[in-house]
């Protein structure tokens, strides 16, 4: 048994019976294919892998192997493996991950002198779905021979994949990134055309300079629906509060602090679904302090009600899924509550859940809708599709 097998579908099995080629080009990036071919792996991806002969100098030939568990193609031999392994579809991706401006202007002008770019002309000249991540200098992108090659290739239906912007630089996009984008062609895309806003994480009130009525929330409930909206092919954006997870770099992200900011904000609310997992505060301070009140005295706070943020989410869109979190509740009281919210801010749904069975990466949860209230366990990962699958209906 090859090593690679070891890991085959450890993850998940949404690339299971996916054939995936990866593309390596001639860039110092190259070092970052084992990584995210060996995460294709862990999908179920049946990964194979052709390389430029400058590829094979940053990274070798045997080490591709070892991350994908198939000979690397380096050159092309009379089994003419572009055709065989291209043609017919029978590769459902070509991945050209990183690609140079070099191999990027090549493909776009038709020049097929290095393995990699022979592979892209068949896809491109078969009906396979194409995505190339470049990576290149800043100032490369700017070229304006290089920009023309991008947007011909993006005009015959190329995906382009990154870049990571960092200030000046141009960075290769991310094992996530690439993962994320590899599930979203290669799956089912029910939510295609689809602007679906998640607003996540927690308050933070400030008492004074240092201080904070927050809450436990990690955040990852609306990381998760996030990510899972993306593979389903929606546009995604994501309000993020406190938290305390990694938020990922492919999806357009806006932050806010307090309730006060959210509000500020609803009125740029023009997407066809909300789902809006945050952990708001019910109450903030009076007043914050300026600096930090000294700890050796007492002092008194007083609180004011926050506006309710639901309302208003719901006067710019007609399809919204609220959360609901309780304790020490029986399954019947927890739903009756959120019922109660679901008719009070006239949602699409509400998700109760129990914060004394949450984990971190599991939960317990009940979908209360105007019809029915079902049970939904499993992964926050699970919980996540059953609630995208009811917005699916609803869209």
């Amino acid at each position: 048994m090859h090593p690679s097998e070891e890991i085959y579908c450890e993850k998940s099995t949404k690339l299971r019976g996916k054939t995936v080629i990866v593309g390596i080009t001639g860039s110092i990036a190259a070092v970052e294919c084992f990584g995210t071919i060996r995460e294709l792996v862990r999908h179920g991806a049946d990964v194979y892998v052709v390389m430029t002969r400058e590829a094979c100098k940053i990274v070798t030939p045997d080490s591709m192997e070892f991350a994908c568990g198939h000979k690397p193609v380096t050159d092309l031999t009379g089994r003419t493996e572009h055709i065989t392994m291209m043609a017919a579809r029978s590769a459902d991706l070509l991945l050209i991950f990183p690609a140079t401006a070099n191999t990027v202007s090549k493909i776009a002008n038709g020049i097929d002198d290095t393995p990699v770019t022979s592979f892209a002309t068949v896809a491109l000249g078969s009906g396979i779905p194409v995505a190339i991540a470049p990576a290149m200098h800043d100032s490369m992108y700017t070229n304006p021979a290089v920009k023309a090659n991008l947007e011909r290739l993006e005009s015959w239906g190329v995906k382009f994949i990154g870049p990571r912007r960092d200030g000046v630089r141009a960075k290769v996009a991310s094992k996530e990134e690439i993962v994320a984008w590899t599930f979203k062609m290669l799956s089912r895309n029910y939510l295609q055309g689809r602007r679906i806003l998640i607003i996540g994480g927690r308050s933070e009130e400030p008492i004074d300079s240092m201080r904070i009525i927050t809450n436990r929330s990690s955040g990852m409930m609306s990381v998760e629906i996030a990510r899972r909206a993306f593979e389903r092919g929606a546009d995604v954006e994501l309000w993020m509060g406190g938290c305390s997870v990694q938020l990922p770099d492919y999806i357009p992200i806006r932050r806010y602090a307090t309730v006060s900011e959210l509000v500020s904000m609803v009125d740029e609310i023009d997407h066809d679904a909300v789902v809006v997992p945050a952990a708001l505060a019910d109450f903030a301070p009076r007043c914050t302090a300026e600096g930090k009140i000294p700890s050796d005295q007492g002092f008194e706070l007083e609180l004011d009600p926050v506006p309710k943020v639901l309302p208003l989410i719901r006067g710019r869109c007609p399809l919204v899924i609220g959360f609901k979190a309780e304790s020490g509740l029986t399954r019947q009281e927890l739903a009756d509550r959120a019922r109660a919210r679901l008719e009070k801010y006239d949602l699409a749904a509400v998700v109760a859940n129990d914060i004394d069975v949450v984990g971190l990466t599991s939960s317990s949860a009940i979908l209360v809708t105007a019809t029915e209230d079902r049970a939904l366990t499993g992964t926050k990962a699970e919980i996540s599709d059953a609630i995208l699958d009811y917005c699916m209906k609803k869209l």
